[in-house]
C-alpha cells in the first residue's frame, strides 16, 4: 500500500472502520472517532513511535489504532480485546484494506501475554470514571502496559483525573513527555444515556519507561 504522507488521508482511510457492532456497557465500549484516531496516530508518527515500531493495541476494539499504526508504517500492529466480535470486524477491515503487517488476539488485556517484543503500546481502555474511588479499568490497563515493557505508553484517562494520573505514573515508573488533549463524542448507545451525545474531556499521556 502506497506510504500515507498527509494526516487527512490518514483520517479518510479510518473513517470506513465501523464502530463496535454490539457494544457493551460492562466493556464501556466507545469508538474512538477517526479525527481523534489520526490526530494521536500522526503525532506518534512525528515522534518515532510507529514506523518500523512493533505497536500494540490493548483493548483494539473494531481496530482503529492497529490499522492506523499498520498504515503508517508499523513494523507490526497487533491488536488486542476481550470482544469476540469486535475482533472479528477488525479482522475483516484488515483483510480488505490488505494489511499483510497486522495480528489480532482474543484475550483479557489484564490477563494477555505477548510473544513479542514491544515498541509502543496505544491504548483507549474503558475510562472507568464511575469505579475511581477503587481504581478504575484504565488503571489495570497502566499496570499491564507496564508488566509488557514498551519503550513508550499511549494512554487515554479522564481528563478530570489528571493531577491524580500523573502521580500515579510516576509512582508506577514511568516517565511522562506529552500530554495530549481532545473533546471525545460519547453517542447515546446505551439505555442509561439520557442525551443524543454527550462531549467528555480527555487526555493521552505519552510516558516512556524508567527502567
Amino acid at each position: 500500500m502506497k506510504k500515507i504522507t498527509k494526516k487527512k488521508h490518514l483520517e479518510m482511510k479510518l473513517q470506513s472502520i465501523p464502530p463496535h457492532p454490539n457494544p457493551k456497557v460492562g466493556l464501556e465500549q466507545y469508538t474512538t472517532p477517526s479525527i481523534i484516531a489520526s490526530d494521536l496516530i500522526w503525532n506518534a508518527y512525528s515522534l518515532g513511535d510507529i514506523e518500523n515500531m512493533n505497536v500494540l493495541d490493548l483493548g483494539c476494539g473494531t481496530g482503529i489504532f492497529t490499522i492506523a499504526s499498520a498504515l503508517m508504517g508499523a513494523n507490526l500492529a497487533c491488536g488486542v480485546d476481550v470482544d469476540k466480535e469486535s475482533i472479528q470486524l477488525a479482522r475483516e477491515i484488515s483483510n480488505k484494506l490488505e494489511l499483510g503487517n497486522v495480528d489480532y488476539i482474543l484475550s483479557d488485556v489484564c490477563e494477555f501475554n505477548n510473544g513479542f517484543d514491544v515498541d509502543t503500546i496505544i491504548q483507549n481502555p474503558p475510562f472507568g470514571s464511575q469505579k475511581r474511588a477503587k481504581g478504575g479499568e484504565d488503571l489495570n490497563f497502566v499496570r499491564k502496559a507496564f508488566l509488557l515493557k514498551p519503550s513508550v505508553l499511549y494512554s487515554f484517562h479522564m481528563a478530570s483525573t489528571e493531577e491524580f494520573l500523573i502521580n500515579f505514573y510516576q509512582k508506577n515508573g514511568f516517565n511522562i513527555t506529552h500530554i495530549f488533549r481532545y473533546n471525545f463524542p460519547i453517542p447515546k448507545i446505551y439505555e442509561f444515556h439520557t442525551k443524543e451525545k454527550q462531549n467528555v474531556n480527555v487526555i493521552v499521556i505519552r510516558a516512556l519507561l524508567d527502567f
